[in-house]
């Protein structure tokens, strides 16, 4: 097994056991045993002790062939963390809350801050500057031991700042910049009316840092000052020319970190708020030979509030339930290859408005987006500025209304007007809102977990605390033969000799030549996935020729990687796609494995192609399972599925965050009274609530966002649990120490942890 590898669910290089799947269909992914929040990573997790759910501080690694999940213990409040990937498989989170209590309460001991140093009930110590690193494992490793478990002691590695809600990105020699955040937490990152958008009376951190700092301090980022209150959890993505594309608010940037140096772009056209708590589907679009592998980025659905409607730290001004989320979709290429000036491009419309909505790129090139709702935003709250009392909140504490049910798949190289479809798929019965996460795993199936828009674990709510994991199959499970390439490399370099991969006939039903010409090979990051986005989350295609066998095999010449500002050094998953059937993706280390600068070469020239002449044989047969298309092109299939799993027990890390409150879950509590409610099968949503009809908005004073309770000079931390039911108090053996933080100790050079490699690589532990 592999140990919670977040993002790629680390694997083996063995295939699992042949899956009977339907294509567009969801199946019975296992429990989770925690409220998922962040894939991949799961953090904020939660542990099962003598029948009883210890809260927070513990995470998750899953089997995904038998769908059996693990606990794994972390010191520190992850709720609400970032993270990324780090060069060597490894993975690293970031922040988090401080320590909390039952309700969401402030933890029993307080920092000189106000926040929670430590709690006595949930045991979870301050994770607001914690730095938390897991090791890859393999299934020789023992799971058991510190090597395989969360590195998490904030007495020996921490950052410079406290920062929940902030953002990570890896830079082209594998360190991280790690941008904003808040420095304990809120609705949105700032008080209202605004009259001190550079520190909000002490609440936000309009700053960023770099892991490993190497002697780099913590400056100002203007650009989070000027988008401040709708700048967590910021999109950033490393662009070719080494520069970073920040999109926060309703404003754009090109930012060079390395001199603090901000280029605006235009504005988001309608005023579409896609950040948190918006939370509108962003990705960057697959990265290809055919667009020189220029990143253009989609950003679809999210909310057009007007600027007072989005409140404060405590609560949103307006019942945010009623209104409509965005169906609109726009694209920017950054950096144009013609050298004009970067605009926005209108695209096709999301088949219905989605907040919530989360991209996931598949190995087909075309996109997927599930999880979200018609109406309102992230969050969850016991009022707004138009409901003063939790009894009248109409959806418990969500803030959001009208669960999209039914996934959609956009494909960026089809006509305009054509690119979005839902044809055959089901819509799955549970609501994803709220703490909802999804990811790519090595079959090419996608993993959805969680849901919890609530401050607690509630069972009995119209949209409940979710345990039960859903495996969603792309159309393109419909094959009866999939690829099963062999020679697949466990390492890419950036540039340098090409490498082979043989395909045997046996892999696809069309003619040898037909197949050949329609493979594609690329890698895939999943991402570190939180709160609707994925963090990392690339899809880069190799170039590739090839040479048709007289045994109408398939030997692929394929180059390595561009350059490490096209994919960053790390873990990726290595998929063979024919006619737009994936294989079963196999875990590759990009780069040297190693932080620093990467070592890259020239491009190898590879062979010319050769086809199988008409004078040999090439008996492969049509199948109507398999059509030949463009790359990226979606196409529907009908049959029925073969999928396997690469790894023969490959584990994704799922570190559930329970918004990190998870009350005591005992195992013979009583059956939760049955819930209904309408899950939308695409298409327009209703709301109650016109864009625009905001009369009678009251500014907020007080806070209903519960885990907002900080003593702060904000006026956001006086909340009250008044109108929660809390139940028994909550028990746990263990005990922990307070340590003092130390922001220049470095993993990557400190003797305290002993190294040791893995495939070749350095491993820190």
């Amino acid at each position: 097994m592999l140990p919670t590898l977040p993002l790629l669910a680390l694997l083996a290089s063995a295939s699992s056991p042949v899956i009977a799947a339907s294509p567009g269909s969801f199946a019975d992914g296992g429990q989770t045993l925690v409220s998922a929040m962040m894939v991949c990573e799961f953090l904020c997790s939660v542990k099962n002790s003598s029948e009883e759910i210890r809260c927070f501080w513990a995470t998750k690694t899953k089997d995904i062939a038998s769908h059996q999940a693990t606990v794994m213990d972390v010191r520190t409040n992850v709720f609400c963390a970032s993270g990324m990937h780090l060069p060597n498989g490894s993975y690293v989170t970031f922040g988090g809350n401080g320590a909390v209590g039952r309700g969401g309460v402030i933890g029993s001991q307080k920092n000189p801050s106000g926040n929670g140093a430590w709690d006595a009930e949930y045991q979870d110590f301050d994770g607001s500057k914690a730095i938390r690193i897991l090791n890859p494992c393999t299934d020789s490793d023992n799971f058991a031991s510190a090597n395989c478990q969360w590195f998490d002691d904030p007495g020996l590695l921490s950052m410079q700042k406290q920062r929940w809600y902030s953002t990570a990105e890896a830079l082209a020699d594998g360190s991280i910049v790690l941008i904003g955040g808040f420095v304990n937490g809120g609705y949105i990152n700032r008080n209202y009316p605004n009259t001190d958008p550079q520190f909000e009376g002490g609440a936000a951190e309009n700053t960023y840092e770099f892991y490993p700092a190497n002697g780099r301090g913590v400056e100002t980022l203007n650009f989070l000052i000027q988008t401040s209150g709708l700048n967590a959890y910021a999109h950033a993505f490393l662009l070719n020319s080494g520069k970073m594309l920040v999109q926060a608010n309703v404003s754009t940037m090109i930012w060079d970190y390395n001199n603090n140096v901000e280029t605006p772009l235009p504005g988001m056209p309608g005023n579409v708020v896609r950040v948190y708590p918006a939370s509108g589907a962003v990705a960057m679009l697959p990265l290809t030979p055919a667009n020189n592998w220029n990143p253009t980025v989609i950003f679809c659905g999210g909310s057009n509030m007007p600027d007072e409607a989005w409140g404060n730290y405590a609560n949103p001004a307006i019942n945010t339930w009623e209104y409509p989320a965005s169906q609109d979709c726009q694209r920017l290429t950054p950096e144009p290859p013609d050298g004009s000036a970067p605009a926005y491009e209108q695209d096709d419309d999301m088949l219905e408005g989605r907040t919530m909505g989360q991209f996931i790129i598949l190995p087909d090139a075309t996109m997927l987006v599930v999880n979200g709702g018609l109406n309102g935003t992230a969050g969850y709250a016991t009022q707004t500025g138009q409901t003063a009392l939790y009894g009248d909140m109409p959806f418990g504490m969500s803030l959001a209304s009208g669960p999209v049910g039914t996934p959609a798949i956009y494909n960026p190289n089809a006509p305009r007007g054509q690119r979005w479809s839902n044809t055959g798929f089901d819509t799955s019965s549970i609501a994803r809102l709220y703490h909802s996460s999804a990811i790519l795993l090595p079959d090419a199936s996608v993993l959805i977990a969680g849901s919890n828009p609530n401050v607690d674990v509630n069972t009995s709510t119209i949209f409940p605390t979710q345990y039960q994991a859903e495996i969603f199959y792309p159309p393109y499970f419909s094959a009866t033969t999939r690829p099963a390439p062999t020679g697949m490399p466990q390492t890419i370099s950036y540039g340098g000799p090409y490498f082979n991969i043989t395909i045997p006939k046996s892999s696809y039903t069309v003619s040898a030549n037909a197949a050949a010409a329609n493979t594609t090979v690329s890698l895939i990051r999943g991402g570190f996935t939180t709160h609707a986005m994925n963090m990392g989350q690339r899809y880069v295609q190799l170039n590739n020729t090839f040479t048709v066998n007289n045994d109408s095999s398939i030997t692929l010449h394929v180059a390595q990687a561009p350059n490490p500002n096209i994919l960053q050094p790390g873990p990726a998953l290595l998929f063979v796609t024919i006619n737009g059937i994936p294989s079963n993706g196999t875990m590759v280390i990009v780069g040297s494995g190693s932080m620093g600068q990467q070592p890259v070469s020239a491009a190898s020239s590879l062979p010319a192609s050769v086809f199988l002449s008409a004078n040999e044989s090439d008996n492969g047969s049509s199948d109507s399972n398999q059509n030949s298309k463009d790359n990226g092109a979606s196409g529907s299939h009908t049959g029925a599925i073969v999928g396997g799993v690469v790894g023969a027990i490959a584990v994704i890390g799922l570190l559930g965050a329970l918004l990190g409150l998870l009350l005591a879950r005992r195992r013979r509590r009583a059956a939760a009274p049955s819930i209904s409610y309408a899950m939308t099968g695409g298409g327009p949503g209703s709301a109650v609530l016109a864009a625009g009809a905001h009369r009678g908005l009251r500014s907020s004073d007080s806070s209903a966002f519960l885990p907002l309770q900080h003593d702060n000079h904000s006026d956001a931390w006086n909340g009250s649990t008044v109108n929660l039911a809390l139940g028994s108090p909550y028990k746990d053996d263990g005990g922990s120490r307070m340590v003092s933080m130390d922001s220049g100790w470095d993993p990557y050079t400190a003797n305290s942890l002993s190294t040791r490699p893995i495939q070749g690589h350095e491993r820190y532990s």
